[in-house]
């Protein structure tokens, strides 16, 4: 598929040069991407360190049978969208702009009634840019099977991918998986910080709650066990761990926590909704 698939980016911002960088590395080769972006410093880092093909225009430069990967933020979509010159369904349309539904994008693009019907939403998230990401996809019913995997070998190149059946539960992908890596900084911050509380020096507790958060990641997933399983095996009777988690359950972190995610999905609804 590689062979035959070319895709051109609208904005060239982080996700974009992630996405180029991981896709170069898995088997695309320049002269099948290009990217399009106003700002003429970006447009110079992305060909000095890719040698793509860059423009600062869209209208007119986006060809037929094109992927078109919309990369840019969420408040400038609307604008970019309408000022992409696209033709209904003369392109695969892949979304990565957070909180903006294909609806909204659809109508953007001069296609009321959705008579855009070849739209991909994607939800990737941080780690991606350094090719360790996770994204959710949700795919209109006129995108074909090929397609779908023309869109996973986009998002495929910086880490794993998962299809969502229904458009409204991109909003608790988001507030799983795309906010997700704000919440482990969070919980590396608060174990490094508990470290330093009780005597270690910061250097050593940032480095202890680094690498235990990075192996047990690892070890979750390569394990082949559920996470309450392996949880279970460190919590010996009576000892250290268990104390520690009878007071997460005295304290009811686990509603806190999902009350948090919660929020995340909610405030995700609202921002669609304008």
């Amino acid at each position: 598929m590689n062979v035959a698939m070319h895709v051109v980016f609208i904005g060239g911002g982080n996700m974009a040069d992630a996405l180029i960088g991981g896709m170069l590395r898995n088997g695309f080769t320049p002269g099948q991407l290009r990217a399009i972006e106003v700002d003429g410093a970006a447009r110079r880092r992305l060909f000095e360190k890719y040698r793509i093909e860059c423009l600062a225009e869209p209208r007119g430069a986006i060809r037929a049978g094109e992927v078109v990967v919309f990369a840019v933020k969420p408040q400038q979509m609307q604008e970019a969208a309408r000022f992409s010159g696209l033709k209904p369904n003369a392109n695969l349309v892949v979304s990565i702009a957070a909180g903006i539904t294909l609806a909204a994008l659809a109508g953007w693009l001069g296609g009321p009634n959705l008579t855009h019907t070849k739209l991909v939403r994607a939800m990737p998230n941080t780690p991606a840019l350094i090719g360790a990401g996770v994204a959710g996809l949700y795919a209109l019913p006129g995108v074909s099977a090929a397609e779908r995997k023309q869109a996973e070998a986009i998002l495929g190149a910086v880490g794993a991918t998962v299809w969502i059946e229904k458009e409204e539960l991109m909003d608790v992908v988001t507030a799983v998986s795309g906010s997700g890596p704000a919440y482990v900084f969070w919980f590396i911050e608060q174990l490094a910080a508990a470290g330093e509380s009780l005597g270690l020096s910061r250097e050593i507790s940032q480095k202890l709650a680094i690498e235990t958060v990075l192996g047990s990641a690892k070890l979750a997933a390569q394990s082949g066990d559920a996470p309450a399983l392996l949880r279970e095996r460190v919590t010996s009777k009576g000892g250290t761990t268990e104390a520690a988690l009878r007071t997460f359950e005295e304290h009811k972190l686990a509603e806190r926590f999902l009350r948090a995610v919660e929020a995340a999905r909610d405030r995700g609804a609202e921002l669609a909704k304008g």
